[in-house]
């Protein structure tokens, strides 16, 4: 058993290396397009430096479900928001999140 202690530390250090690289979430395809967005009446701030970011149609594994907008604090200062949006591709449409850029 002793020998194959270094053998099995190497197979879980690589283990672990390969759930690293994994993408932070797993794409999901769907075949119907999403609906438009719904429009959305965008309250005051609800304190200087936010942010609004837009409502979404999520996929719930049935039907798109509307995800309202909601004020967010940047990360730091000079951040902007890059809204999320759905992409059609050869496999169906794809939501891609949205983020901080800056």
């Amino acid at each position: 058993m002793q020998k194959y202690l270094p053998r099995l530390w190497a197979l879980a250090f690589a283990g672990l290396l390969g759930v690293a690289a994994l993408p932070a979430h797993a794409a999901v395809y769907v075949r119907i397009a999403p609906p438009a967005p719904q429009a959305e009446v965008i309250g005051p701030p609800p304190g200087p430096g936010h942010t609004w970011t837009n409502g979404y149609h999520r996929w719930d594994g049935r039907e798109y479900t509307w995800r309202p907008g909601r004020w967010m604090r940047p990360p730091h200062p000079h951040a902007s928001w890059v809204a999320g949006y759905w992409r059609q591709t050869p496999r169906g449409w794809t939501w891609v999140p949205g983020h901080w850029r800056g």
